[in-house]
């Protein structure tokens, strides 16, 4: 069983409802179906079904639920409700009023007053069009210090990783993070790792040098992160500063790093900034042939996940799917 039909199988045993806002996009409105026919999750498309049917008039939208926020009977009390949660901010209840026709934001209100479990877009929006409304309305989960996005990547290589499977952190929301930022990124997706896979998460903090081979800004900030990552959790597997080739060739790691805890076998990767990042997850779908899930946010009070604008119909349902076991956790 793949990784995805895992997920799959997890996801209707747990009978969640998933919106997706982006009812004017194919891709959606394929996966839309899909997911229904799937029985993966329960269905919420954002708007109105003739507007889904002009854009793909050869599907059957039967057991799909249409939201359309301008016609529902939730609409005056979420822009109530939003005004009240953001009239600090200087927000009027026009404004408010006009923010809730948004149908990201109504699909976080919806969330918000539990009709709902979970939200995916991005297919036509940006990373900020979507964790604006969640960040707002939904805000952080308990204990959290840092919002993050991470790219499930699921590779032909099965001798690497775990059977293939790798965590890629953060490679859609955080440009620039200092070393602290780092090193909660890197806690995160070691935690998320283990929730997904229930195995030992192995985790590369990445950068150019190994174990001191360059010395600059750049690889000072990976030192300091791994730093303070291990002090923060000794017992998780964590090293850096490492290469790629020392994080996934046992040979080569005890070439360059003998010693480290990773030992060339790592299954987390953590890229310095936004940059390394998406390029990396990029070079390693594209040109590797790679199955890549995300950005899933992490971090999020419920789960909210996005999707890269190059995604694919069988993007989206893998994005439900995931989307659908992270709420069966909460």
């Amino acid at each position: 069983m793949t990784f995805i039909e895992s997920m799959i199988e997890k996801a209707r045993a747990a009978g969640k409802t998933v919106i997706l806002p982006e009812n004017e996009d194919e891709r959606v409105l394929r996966a839309a179906v899909r997911c229904t026919e799937l029985k993966i999750a329960h269905i919420i498309l954002l708007g109105t079904l003739e507007e889904s049917q002009k854009v793909c008039p050869d599907l059957d939208y039967s057991g799909i639920t249409f939201v359309n926020p301008k016609d529902s009977p939730d609409y005056e009390s979420f822009a109530n409700q939003f005004y009240e949660m953001r009239k600090r901010k200087g927000i009027s209840p026009e404004k408010a009023h006009m923010q809730i026709l948004d149908k990201t934001y109504f699909g976080m209100m919806m969330m918000k007053n539990d009709q709902a479990d979970a939200l995916v877009s991005g297919a036509a929006h940006s990373t900020a069009d979507t964790l604006r409304p969640a960040l707002q309305i939904l805000r952080t989960k308990e204990g959290t210090k840092l919002v993050s996005a991470f790219f499930i990547m699921v590779t032909q290589r099965k001798d690497l990783g775990d059977n293939g499977l790798f965590l890629f952190g953060d490679c859609g929301l955080n440009e620039n993070p200092d070393a602290e930022a780092l090193s909660e990124i890197a806690l995160a997706t070691a935690d998320t790792f283990r929730f997904f896979t229930h195995d030992e998460p192995r985790v590369a903090m990445l950068s150019y040098s190994t174990f001191g081979s360059a010395h600059s800004d750049l690889t000072e900030k990976v030192i300091e992160a791994t730093r303070l990552a291990q002090s923060k959790a000794p017992d998780l597997i964590l090293d850096g500063e490492l290469q790629v080739d020392a994080a996934l060739v046992p040979a080569t790691s005890d070439r360059k790093a003998k010693g480290n805890k990773v030992e060339g076998k790592a299954n987390v990767f953590i890229f310095p900034d936004l940059d390394a990042g998406n390029i990396g997850y990029k070079l390693v779908q594209y040109l590797g042939n790679a199955e890549a899930y995300g950005p899933l946010l992490q971090g999020i009070a419920k789960p909210v996940n996005d999707l890269s604008r190059g995604c694919s119909t069988e993007d989206i349902v893998g994005v439900v799917a995931i989307s659908a076991v992270q709420a069966s956790a909460q």
